[in-house]
């Protein structure tokens, strides 16, 4: 009984392996349906056996055809989900920087002005002086922006004394509100998500932006900020 069990569930892969590669998406679409119901009918029966451990195999794999996530169980898929937001992303007239969430790499592009459509990790350390002065002369939160960067990835350009007094510097607001969309984009997650999800992508992105991890003030005020603006959402 066991080995016909395997053997259908491999032959089930190979029959939707071959209707995916022949691009017959929504007949690819019926079989997954179909081959999840076996397979979860499949596993039920091996449960009722007291099989559990092919019952759990088996069941798992039908969940995955039927697209479910962890089983409906609290918490169990959080890994995937996080994937799905891994980059949170800050605008400002003139740059939009990005930070992931993994890693923790921060990079960016030049939005207008003299280096528009370059990514700031393409550009010099002159370059970049450069852009900041055009910054600072029209566009003041992305010029915030783009000092977190430079701290990052030339952490001597201020002459040896900047990071003393960055850290001692507090958390300047942006000069103007935040919509829910920008929230939602700067914490890296999906829209609609429920609160307890805004609460961990904050305290996850602000591990980030500790000082000692080369954080910067201002991005972190903007976290704040987003978070803010969230949790009022559910509150109005």
């Amino acid at each position: 009984m066991v080995l016909y069990g395997i053997a259908a569930v491999a032959l089930l892969l190979w029959i939707l392996n071959s209707f995916t590669q022949a691009n017959t998406a929504a007949l690819a679409k019926v079989l997954k349906i179909v081959g999840g119901i076996a397979a979860l009918g499949l596993a039920a029966l091996f449960g009722l056996r007291g099989r559990l451990e092919l019952a759990f195999l088996i069941g798992g794999f039908g969940a995955w055809l039927l697209g479910w996530s962890g089983f409906g169980i609290p918490g169990f898929g959080r890994g995937s989900q996080k994937s799905a937001g891994s980059v949170s992303r800050v605008r400002s007239a003139l740059i939009e920087m990005e930070l992931d969430h993994d890693t923790g790499d921060m990079d960016g592009s030049v939005l207008a002005g003299a280096f528009s459509g370059r990514r700031l990790s393409a550009l010099g350390e002159a370059e970049l002086q450069a852009l900041l002065a055009e910054c600072q002369a029209g566009d003041p939160d992305g010029g915030r922006l783009l000092e977190a960067y430079l701290d990052r990835r030339f952490p001597q350009w201020r002459g040896g004394a900047g990071t003393e007094e960055q850290a001692e510097t507090p958390p300047r607001p942006s000069s103007g509100a935040m919509s829910q969309e920008e929230a939602y984009q700067v914490l890296g997650i999906e829209p609609g998500a429920d609160p307890d999800a805004i609460r961990q992508a904050h305290r996850d992105l602000m591990k980030k932006l500790h000082p000692d991890q080369g954080g910067s003030t201002y991005l972190a005020s903007r976290v704040n900020q987003a978070k803010e603006v969230l949790l009022d959402r559910g509150k109005s």
